[in-house]
């Protein structure tokens, strides 16, 4: 039963230990549990330094998300920041391009759970499974925020045990030679097979597409402003730890299995992970890895429709989405919007039936595409922040961006340089197309309506 407050607030029910857990899972997802094969093959060794840069610039991007979002926490995030301080056309075309983003990108993950789970019931439908994902994870997001955080709480803590024991079994093998007959493997690895870049630094600027698309979600932290309680302390030390977070759970775990396992024995057939659980000896190293994989996406889909959800509500508020989906339910969450996304998302069931590897290389590229506009509007818009603040203001800002302005200009460079990169490959030169196709209808629908007039 929902209700229709005339003025609807979502629920401050994430808690400290529930932001910390999302935040450490919005960096551990498919992109490297499975799209890191793909990133080896073009880099080599290499790819260490790709993800290494990579998430140095999304820190950036996460240190510009906070300067706002601690200053002014709200649901919507990024896409308020931008209406307030770009205009109401960049705040209109924010929320619903990061709408289109996680539509697709939870298309992408409902499909992976009818593959995974073809590994323990082969002989079951693809779709009844994705239909299953979609079904479970919609009602969970109904429940309440809380009971959201709790299950991206679990989903991360599996992804990051994993980790974990690699990481440390890992070593083990390197330097004193466990599970490999007291033979430490060391780190020749690293530098044989044609060297630590094999196919030079071509290879890992080509691979950049697959690890940028690994970090999509992390900006999700913005998206829970408007619902974590005590923000000013809980979004800062989450955002504070994402840089480490990420050298620790991708640059480390990529040199030990880079170490253990040469890399051109890695192929977008297998996992990197579960490759390395063989070689360390663990049985059934296959059917761990897979259930990881699968929490793994499950995850994504949550925070997928959780994200969408929470867009839509904020669209709705600025009158540029329907008033419907405004309506909150008894528990406090915006049952509208989630229902309106989820049956959207009921496309991705059918995907089941035409899907291929090439078409799920097409869905990442589109969503690489959005991800790199969002994070780019994050970044302008942090620069038109400072510009209209006074010094008091200014003075008062309790998160600042490190080294401003230099470092906003250097992570938008970057950014748009990978959006270059997307066009040198057949299979990512797709979302050139999808993307501005999207953003121009976009466009047309904002001019159609009248909400230009209705703005000014």
């Amino acid at each position: 039963m929902q209700n229709t407050k005339e003025d609807p607030q979502l629920q401050r029910g994430l808690e400290e230990r529930h932001i910390t857990l999302m935040s450490l899972g919005a960096a551990i997802g498919v992109g490297l549990f499975l799209g890191s094969a793909s990133a080896i093959k073009l880099a080599g060794p290499g790819i260490i330094v790709s993800y290494a840069l990579g998430g140095f610039i999304i820190y950036l991007v996460m240190r510009a998300l906070g300067e706002m979002a601690i200053k002014n926490p709200v649901a919507g995030s990024f896409s308020r920041y931008a209406r307030d301080y770009i205009g109401p056309f960049a705040g209109y075309i924010t929320g619903w391009n990061y709408w289109f983003l996680w539509i697709v990108t939870c298309m992408a993950e409902i499909t992976a759970v009818g593959i995974y789970m073809q590994f323990w019931f082969p002989d079951t439908a693809q779709w009844a499974w994705a239909l299953a994902a979609l079904l479970i994870m919609t009602t969970v997001n109904f429940l309440s925020v809380k009971a959201y955080g709790e299950l991206e709480y679990w989903f991360a803590l599996i992804k990051i045990i994993t980790i974990v024991l690699m990481i440390i079994v890992g070593f083990g093998m390197i330097f004193f030679g466990l599970g490999n007959g007291g033979d430490a493997i060391g780190f020749a690895n690293l530098f044989e097979h044609g060297g630590f870049l094999p196919n030079g630094v071509s290879g890992i600027i080509m691979s950049f597409q697959m690890v940028m698309f690994a970090y999509l979600g992390i900006e999700m932290l913005g998206v829970t402003a408007g619902e974590v309680k005590n923000p000013e302390k809980n979004l800062k030390r989450a955002i504070n730890t994402v840089f480490y977070r990420i050298m620790i759970f991708y640059v480390l775990s990529l040199t030990v299995i880079l170490s253990i396992y040469p890399w051109d024995a890695i192929t977008g057939q297998n996992s990197p992970f579960v490759l390395t659980f063989e070689k360390i000896g663990i049985p059934g190293a296959a059917g761990i890895v897979q259930f990881v994989v699968l929490t793994a996406a499950l995850s994504s889909c949550n925070s997928g429709i959780f994200s969408t959800a929470r867009m839509l509500f904020n669209l709705a508020q600025q009158g540029e989405s329907p008033k419907q989906f405004q309506r909150t339910t008894k528990s406090g969450v915006p049952g509208t919007a989630i229902i309106v996304s989820a049956v959207v998302l009921l496309f991705g069931v059918y995907l089941n039936y035409i899907v291929s590897d090439k078409v799920f290389g097409y869905v990442t590229s589109v969503a690489t595409f959005g991800a790199l506009w969002t994070w780019g509007t994050i970044l302008i818009t942090q620069l038109k922040s400072r510009k209209v603040m006074s010094r008091q203001e200014l003075n008062k800002l309790q998160f600042k961006m490190p080294l401003f302005p230099l470092t906003s200009y250097l992570a938008l460079a970057f950014l748009l340089f990978v959006t270059v990169v997307l066009a040198f490959s057949p299979v990512t030169r797709v979302a050139l197309i999808v993307g501005p196709l999207w953003l121009g209808f976009l466009t047309i629908v904002y001019y159609a309506t009248g909400l230009h007039k209705r703005n000014q």
